[in-house]
């Protein structure tokens, strides 16, 4: 009986998040301040007043969700990870708990990451969209119909919920193709471009070049990460992999899977939201998953 502890990605913000564990307990203060020194203006602001545009905004909406979800398990007593993942973001989130890397250097990338996204969203103007019951290897199948425009599988939520990602005239045609294939719905999300897809391309190669001067640690614990989904324990692994996950899929159904089959049997989620707790219920009923936020 394995406890685990997963962390989730973009589009869990609200605004308000964090502002409890602020006012409440010292630590976090601290945490957050130190955060508002290293990223160079005040994210509490935003995280805590600001309005849900801000918050949405990529450069912004990263670091919030890895700072409310690190701060949240540092302060949370006696958490000890058999093993840990992240979706997509929250791979970095992640990393702190199972202590590969340091709060200020996991920050430093998360915002490096965070800026090199945004530019390359503005670089290859794109999206992602939602498809939902239809089969995995229905989906991977008409992506791959797509010879001129980048359209590919970019997130493997759970069972019959799976994110493409491309180019916006590619996803535009992949939906209206899915949707005749038997999908219950396809459907364009509201995310600055391609995420987990080849358009990525130059976010990776700035993110590579900062990871690469980063002191990675012997980890705790085993992270399971989404571009290999199962267990890596070996630092240069573990920045390659990171590395990989800007241009590669998030396979975080098989991630879970991979955690179960390795005695996996309770599942907690820190950070905003329950988005994953609820993921798991669907990926796997035999195990339980639960919040803390």
């Amino acid at each position: 009986m394995k406890h685990a502890y997963i962390f989730p990605g973009q589009g869990a913000q609200f605004v308000g998040m964090g502002k409890n564990l602020y006012e409440q307990n010292e630590t976090a203060r601290d945490l957050f301040e130190k955060a508002n020194d290293i990223l160079g203006f005040r994210i509490t602001d935003i995280m805590f007043n600001g309005t849900a545009d801000e918050l949405k905004q990529t450069n912004v909406t990263q670091p919030a969700i890895f700072l409310h979800s690190v701060i949240l398990f540092e302060t949370t007593p006696d958490l000890k990870p058999d093993m840990v993942a992240g979706h997509s973001l929250g791979e970095f989130s992640a990393l702190i708990a199972n202590k590969v890397l340091s709060f200020e250097d996991g920050l430093r990338l998360v915002a490096k990451r965070a800026a090199a996204m945004q530019r390359a969203c503005e670089i290859n103007p794109s999206t992602m969209a939602a498809v939902l019951g239809l089969d995995d290897a229905r989906v991977e199948e008409i992506c791959r119909e797509f010879t001129t425009e980048v359209v590919v599988a970019a997130n493997y939520n759970c069972p019959g919920q799976l994110v493409i990602s491309g180019s916006n005239e590619g996803v535009t045609q992949a939906c209206e193709k899915l949707k005749a294939a038997g999908a219950k719905r396809a459907l364009v999300l509201p995310v600055g471009g391609a995420f987990h897809s080849p358009l990525m391309a130059p976010a990776r190669e700035e993110l590579a070049k900062a990871i690469e001067k980063t002191r990675f640690h012997n980890p705790s614990c085993a992270v399971y990460q989404n571009v290999v989904a199962k267990a890596v324990t070996d630092p240069e692994s573990i920045q390659k992999n990171l590395i990989d996950q800007l241009t590669g899929a998030v396979r975080w159904t098989q991630s879970v899977q991979a955690m179960v089959a390795d005695g996996a049997t309770r599942f907690t989620e820190a950070g905003p939201g329950k988005v994953l707790a609820g993921l798991i219920s669907k990926i796997d009923k035999t195990v339980s998953a639960e919040s803390i936020n």
